[in-house]
């Protein structure tokens, strides 16, 4: 196996009496789509930026294609791209003058060429000439990532990349991902989409600086103890208190409409209980069904004391 494109070894970094990572340890293999997955505040920025050399750790040790970030910045710079949640285009610029901007800070003399691939895996080259200011929030997000990587990166780190966008515009983004992807590039993404976060080949969980959890989300699914029983159901106060009193109910979780209940006993039976728990005067039940666990469950399981129930709205969606 090659050596790992990133490696934090109990990486910690302190601001003030606040620890925003807190001995965080993992490797991110060659080539592959790594997520780092939690909450606002879980420390995923602040991870992402330590990689890049923009932070340095208060204890533990980061190594990036081999080299410490904060030593070796200047030899490393060529082999990183770095998409912040801010990324900076210039308005005044058109999109060829931006990425010609980006790719001259980078020592690139002899850029066209890649300039012309990117802007058609894009699908930005009819509207090249057109000043950043004028895009739409989609066309600027994949300009942004036309400039992360017009220097050819192996290893692109990318900060929420798709905050903000609308659906169609993130899954062209994700498109652009799979294809860079397929060329060898490793792929580091921060994402409070857990949709997101199931495309990628592994999965850190944090949450306060800490990982809870790194694995592929297939796996972390998979590990999740008990059934997922999905319930819809009005009034939804009324059917989370009434599974809350069922027996064998680990935890009631609510997401949106949804309600997930999880119980600790095979799929027939949480069913039986579940509808039986629903039977009640002035509850209209309209969809009672197991459910493979989501990430959501798992984060919330990983994060909650057993037996707590409540609201998914601070987990990522």
């Amino acid at each position: 196996m090659p050596d790992p494109a990133v490696v934090l070894d109990r990486v910690t970094r302190r601001f003030g009496r606040t620890e925003a990572v807190s001995e965080l340890s993992l490797e991110i293999r060659r080539g592959e789509m790594f997520g780092l997955i939690g909450p606002d505040g879980a420390g995923k920025t602040t991870t992402i930026r330590l990689i890049c050399g923009l932070l340095g750790a208060d204890a533990g040790a980061i190594r990036v294609l081999g080299r410490d970030p904060i030593r070796d910045r200047h030899a490393i710079t060529s082999g990183v791209g770095y998409f912040s949640q801010r990324f900076s285009l210039y308005g005044d610029l058109s999109i060829d003058e931006n990425i010609a901007f980006f790719a001259e800070i980078h020592g690139l003399t002899r850029y066209k060429d890649r300039r012309n691939r990117l802007l058609e895996m894009t699908q930005l080259t009819p509207f090249r000439d057109r000043l950043a200011e004028r895009l739409s929030g989609g066309m600027k997000q994949k300009l942004a990532l036309a400039c992360t990587l017009v220097h050819e990166p192996s290893v692109i780190l990318l900060d929420e990349p798709t905050t903000g966008v609308d659906p169609v515009s993130r899954r062209e983004f994700w498109k652009l991902l799979s294809e860079f992807l397929a060329q060898g590039i490793t792929i580091l993404m921060a994402t409070p989409y857990l949709d997101e976060a199931e495309r990628c080949s592994r999965v850190a969980l944090l949450d306060r600086g800490r990982l809870l959890a790194l694995d592929a989300p297939e796996s972390l699914q998979q590990s999740l103890p008990g059934v997922i029983v999905e319930v819809i159901a009005e009034p939804r106060e009324a059917a989370v208190a009434a599974l809350e009193h069922a027996d064998l109910v680990a935890d009631v979780q609510v997401f949106g409409e949804r309600l997930h209940a999880r119980l600790a006993c095979e799929p027939g039976r949480a069913v039986n209980i579940v509808s039986s728990a629903l039977a009640r005067p002035g509850l209209s039940v309209e969809s009672v069904r197991v459910v493979g666990a989501s990430l959501e469950d798992v984060f919330i399981h990983r994060v909650a004391p057993e037996g707590a129930s409540g609201r998914a709205d601070q987990v990522p969606s």
